[in-house]
């Protein structure tokens, strides 16, 4: 049966690919028509070429991506965007370069690509490439070249006109350089007659969460005292999973569960471990056709160990989060593969599919390139308290790292000290945010002071080059607190054959968390107190020798590999990466207005909702990995919610310099998209099957990955707002328009809003007006945050109130009234007549969840 059903799809993509011949010079068309209107020569648009095409099963529309070219050479992220209905293009997209031939001042290239990729390394400052040689030459301007030494993947270059500015397109060579430690995949424009970096992009988003929120911590995780441990379950037939399943959001939010057989049928149709379209696995470890997961501990940068399932593909790993994080290394590992395949099997029935650009090694309907399964690497050593995720062009692998998270508060006495028996016995103390981690095992030594040459016995702060050096090889070294970073402090100790540092603080009170920006340090630091730390030196100043040991006895590092949040966040850069400007761009998302940390954080929070979850109450993202209660305020500078005294976030904050970019410009967003999720669920309800749904949940994921397909390169919010209004055009026949543009402009993008120019950080200007009733007249419509789908009455009620559903019979439905605090005031069935009982309510608003067959309905009440 499958085999037939794969023939039956390539038949299909055999023929939308003549198809989608045909709509090109229907586009051309289009294009020409338009200029013409505009009086403008249409030479500039007759080198219009395909860039990349597909169907989106929820429109019904063929999205075809069209690349401007002149004489064979791309213009630079000119790409068109036409959504193409019935031989007729509806909506169309795009910012092509007019007077094309007027701009451009050369057509050759002085530099050879080799003299172009080594000007770009002495730039970047790394390596010369070495054995630098072509691999695959798709045109004398278009080639692969091999990593050359300095990159991890191939190096693919080829020219293009970058547009420098509004009058003159400079020709350049378009290459990415995927650098081997794994910090930076840059994408760059490179001048082809001087070989000066242009412009580079990061293709890896490094989300660099807000580390002060690990300051402010108000609670940390359960403590080892509260931690069961988990063992394994016996063997289950089929393929299992011993994870924390979606929707739940961590260790924090719910208990881990085994799940057997999760692989959705549609879209991994051979199961996860999968890897040639034929019945049987592949693979017995956490690698399959979508995602291959392993441990990358030591920032090696290729694939590590991962854990075998064996014959049975039995994935049920003990954990015990009261442990190093090794301990649950298999746990982890099999918790991020679980979670991948997950965010790639959900999000496939909502468009992003194989035809779309999604991640595979190979494409069972053959539409799309393959080769590309995400490498995911848990517990990864190139850093701490962060995540990342690296999208390059469809057909090429991108990659996720996700890293340990520094605990709570100080360690538990991880200093102990042998000699003199004046000082000995165990210290609290502060590991530092960088470097090496403390390790398990002890590190026993001589302790020493580093001496500089201030010659000051008073600062021994290490801010000068310092005069003992040699003896410092092989000690635990004690330097002060003082004028200079922790990190210059700590390198000079590593030069000198230090085995670790311990830092003593300048001031009364805790010692603090050393932060720094971290550039190879390899071994661990800790700080002391002042008064602890300054007995030490003291012994050392009176020539005494002190002995003894660094030993990391917990609270241990938070494993990111169970924040299934972060998780889901960094796949979705991958998602609106490749839906924005279509599969094969990958730097449309790379302005200053672009909104992919909303779309990642957004992605997060659909895919850990509950039911009975409230839209006023507040959401935080990645509050288990910074120890923070589940009701913590995460990463983000306030929490998700639709109430604007706990979030009060409006598009005008994105003029706020203070706001960081773009993780703070895509709060912004997201906190919009996650109002329009919550109007639509009053609206139509919520719905728990998170693949195929039919709830407002379910609507607002459609909506928003049409809107990605829809909107342009290089987006601004407004661009966005639009992209889903059309969406809803075309997927429900604007059955939600006025509900849409209430959400947007009750957060400033109405009407009247302006996102200027979409590079620009300081240009927008917010409006909270509806659109003129004569183009769009919401006054008399239901469309709105209250509608009658779902309703009860009346309301404001006394004694009582009934429930209406239309066509459904929501007697004996379970009904939940939470006051304005959140607080569980009332539980009860409604009775036959479909009422419920309000007697013994003071007077006020509350919140009424109704919950029957898996869809909750969620109404606001007063109470008179």
């Amino acid at each position: 049966m499958k085999s037939k059903l794969l023939l039956c799809l390539l038949a299909f993509v055999s023929f939308s690919s003549i198809h989608a011949q045909t709509e090109i010079k229907l586009i051309k068309a289009y294009v020409e028509q338009e200029q013409a209107m505009k009086k403008i020569s249409s030479d500039d648009f007759s080198g219009l070429k395909l860039n990349s095409e597909h169907f989106s099963q929820s429109t019904k529309l063929n999205h075809i991506y069209i690349q401007q070219t002149y004489r064979g050479i791309p213009v630079f992220n000119a790409i068109g965007n036409f959504a193409v209905f019935r031989d007729e293009v509806r909506y169309a997209n795009y910012d092509f370069v007019t007077n094309l031939a007027s701009k451009i001042t050369t057509q050759n290239s002085t530099l050879t690509p080799e003299e172009v990729l080594q000007a770009a390394a002495t730039q970047l400052g790394i390596a010369t490439p070495t054995r630098v040689s072509v691999i695959k030459a798709n045109s004398e301007n278009d080639l692969v070249f091999s990593n050359s030494g300095i990159s991890m993947d191939p190096i693919p270059m080829k020219l293009v006109f970058y547009k420098a500015d509004q009058e003159s397109l400079k020709l350049a060579w378009d290459l990415s350089i995927h650098l081997p430690d794994g910090s930076h995949w840059w994408s760059m424009r490179v001048d082809a007659q001087n070989g000066q970096i242009l412009e580079k992009n990061d293709w890896i988003v490094h989300c660099e969460f807000d580390h002060s929120s690990l300051l402010g911590r108000t609670s940390g995780p359960l403590s080892a005292s509260k931690r069961k441990p988990e063992q394994v379950s016996s063997v289950v037939e089929g393929p299992t999973y011993n994870v924390f399943p979606y929707p739940v959001e961590s260790p924090n939010h719910g208990p881990r569960q085994q799940v057997t057989n999760p692989a959705d049928p549609d879209f991994s149709p051979f199961g996860w471990h999968d890897t040639d379209a034929v019945e049987g696995a592949e693979f017995t470890i956490t690698r399959g056709n979508n995602v291959y997961a392993y441990e990358d501990r030591a920032s090696a940068n290729i694939a590590g160990y991962s854990p075998d399932g064996g014959a049975t593909l039995n994935f049920d790993h003990a954990l015990d989060l009261n442990q190093p994080p090794a301990f649950n290394l298999d746990a982890a590992i099999t918790n991020l593969f679980y979670w991948n395949n997950i965010v790639h099997d959900m999000w496939a029935h909502y468009g992003f599919d194989e035809r779309s650009g999604n991640f595979q090694q190979i494409n069972y309907t053959g539409s799309g390139l393959g080769d590309d399964y995400v490498r995911a690497e848990a517990q990864d050593g190139d850093g701490l308290n962060n995540a990342n995720f690296g999208t390059p062009p469809d057909g090429a692998r991108p990659r996720m790292q996700m890293f340990l998270w520094s605990p709570s508060g100080p360690l538990e006495e991880p200093l102990t000290i042998g000699a003199p028996e004046t000082l000995a016995g165990s210290y609290d103390g502060v590991a530092a945010a960088f470097g090496a981690k403390l390790p398990t095992k002890k590190i026993s030594a001589e302790f020493a002071l580093a001496l500089d040459s201030e010659l000051s016995l008073e600062l021994l702060d290490a801010c000068e080059d310092l005069t003992n050096a040699a003896e410092l090889d092989q000690k635990i070294v004690i330097i002060k607190r003082g004028n200079c970073t922790f990190v210059s402090k700590i390198e000079k100790a590593q030069a000198a054959g230090a085995l670790a540092v311990i830092m003593v603080n300048n001031t009364a009170g805790d010692p603090i968390i050393m932060g720094g920006e971290d550039t190879g340090i390899t071994i661990p630091s800790i700080m002391v107190s002042q008064a602890n730390g300054e007995a030490i030196i003291q012994a050392l100043q009176n020539e005494e020798s002190v002995t003894g040991a660094l030993e990391n006895k917990g609270p241990y590092e938070v494993d990111g590999d169970f924040d299934n949040g972060i998780i889901a966040h960094e796949y979705a850069h991958g998602i609106s990466n490749r839906l924005t400007g279509g599969p094969s761009a990958a730097d449309c998302l790379g302005n200053k207005e672009q909104m992919g940390e909303g779309w990642s954080d957004w992605v997060g929070l659909m895919m850990t909702i509950s039911e009975g979850d409230l839209a006023t109450q507040g959401r935080g993202i990645g509050t288990f990995a910074t120890s923070q209660p589940v009701d913590g305020r995460g990463i983000r500078p306030f929490q998700y919610s639709t109430d604007s005294s706990i979030n009060p976030a409006t598009y005008a904050l994105t003029n706020n310099l203070e706001l960081s970019e773009p993780h703070g410009i895509g709060f912004v967003w997201a906190t919009m998209l996650w109002d329009l999720n919550w109007a639509l669920i009053e609206r139509y309800g919520f719905d728990s099957n998170l693949y195929t749904g039919t709830g407002g949940n379910n609507i607002a994921m459609q909506l928003v990955i049409d809107g990605m397909k829809l909107q342009a390169c290089s987006p601004g919010f407004i661009d966005g707002r639009d992209a889903i209004l059309e969406a809803d055009e075309f997927a429900n026949s604007g059955a939600n328009q006025c509900l849409i543009w209430e959400v947007f402009a009750k957060r400033g993008l109405g009407w009247s809003a302006k996102q200027g120019d979409t590079d620009n950080r300081e240009d927008q200007e917010e409006a909270f007006n509806m659109p003129p009733s004569d183009i769009l007249n919401c006054s008399l419509s239901n469309d709105s945050f209250e509608f009658d789908k779902f309703g009860i009455s009346p309301n404001p009620a006394k004694e009582s109130f009934k429930l209406h559903l239309v066509n459904t019979d929501l007697s004996n439905a379970k009904v939940d009234i939470y006051d304005m605090n959140g607080r569980l005031v009332i539980s009860k069935v409604s009775d036959y007549n479909q009422r419920v009982n309000t007697q013994g309510l003071t007077s006020g608003m509350y919140i009424v969840v109704v919950a029957s067959e898996n869809k909750t309905y969620t109404k606001k009440l007063i109470v008179q």
